[in-house]
């Protein structure tokens, strides 16, 4: 009895292993060409790496957001290839399980990381858009400095007083950036107050002729002085003039340069720069001295007596 068992479960044995070596000797060159098309797109996508990588470290300036997106892109290449030769043997089944868990742990990852996430993707679309390149001059969500670094999570800024702050690329991609270096140039704006005595047109005359003879400062036309209104003590002006940004001078010697000049120009032309000035009226409705009233009330004093 024991004797017949055993003959049953190896006959069992070798009629699997024998329908085994049928079915892989049936499908042995579709596993064969299934092999071929994985190696044919494991080269292409190497190839394609390398292509995609060239291409993009032309268009962004973070080398690590070009390699993200150049590893993606291999790595999309190549399981493309795979579930092709996965298709191709017949195992529809394993291709749909893979591609549903996939998007399950695609998801799950998604949600545990979308602060991360986010600030990836806000990344890459800044890459894209470049509204800065490293050495520009930015100003955003009380940030003021030089952009020295942007990295896949977050964009480094030096601000002028020497601190790195490190922002990240969510808080740029939602909020208003604004570059300062993108044009190459950049306005200047100084106020200045002159006394009422003083002719306005003669002050703004002598102070734009006094700026164009400057050759740091650019677009000649364009300087302008503007009556702003009437201060306490003076009529304010507003002194504009452009200069190249960045350049030399910089912005804080570009400023410095023109309020000495428009302060000497003011000297030179005798136009007063009044200093704050305070006038006692005594009167309800104004214009009577002291002097008049110290002496009414002393002849009022003596009619009393």
């Amino acid at each position: 009895m024991e004797l017949d068992a055993l003959n049953n479960f190896w006959t069992l044995i070798y009629d699997k292993v024998n329908s085994w070596l049928e079915m892989g000797i049936k499908h042995l060159p579709n596993m064969v060409v299934a092999l071929v098309i994985a190696i044919v797109f494991a080269i292409l996508a190497r190839i394609a790496g390398r292509l995609m990588s060239t291409m993009l470290h032309r268009m962004f300036e973070s080398k690590q957001i070009a390699d993200l997106l150049a590893a993606i892109f291999k790595v999309i290449v190549f399981t493309a290839g795979i579930f092709i030769a996965l298709e191709f043997l017949g195992l529809t089944g394993t291709v749909t399980s893979l591609l549903a868990g996939a998007g399950i742990v695609g998801l799950a990852i998604g949600f545990a990381f979308q602060d991360m996430t986010e600030n990836l993707i806000a990344g890459i679309a800044m890459g894209i858009r470049k509204p800065f390149q490293i050495g520009d001059v930015i100003e955003a969500d009380g940030v003021f400095g030089t952009v020295k670094a942007i990295n896949l999570r977050n964009t480094l800024v030096e601000t002028f007083f020497g601190q790195l702050e490190i922002i990240p690329n969510k808080i740029l991609f939602r909020n208003i950036v604004t570059n300062y270096s993108h044009e190459g140039y950049r306005r200047i704006e100084i106020p200045v107050g002159i006394s009422y005595a003083d002719d306005i047109e003669h002050a703004v005359d002598v102070i734009c002729d006094a700026l164009k003879k400057e050759d740091w400062i650019i677009k000649k036309d364009e300087i302008n002085v503007f009556a702003e209104g009437f201060g306490d003590s003076s009529v304010n002006l507003l002194v504009w003039f452009w200069i190249d940004y960045p350049g030399e001078p910089s912005f804080m010697q570009a400023r410095h340069r023109g309020v000495s000049i428009v302060h000497k120009t003011l000297a030179e032309n005798d136009i007063l720069i009044p200093f704050p000035i305070r006038t006692l009226d005594f009167g309800i409705k104004g214009g009577e001295k002291l002097n008049a009233m110290l002496s009414e009330k002393q002849s009022q004093q003596s009619g009393a007596e």
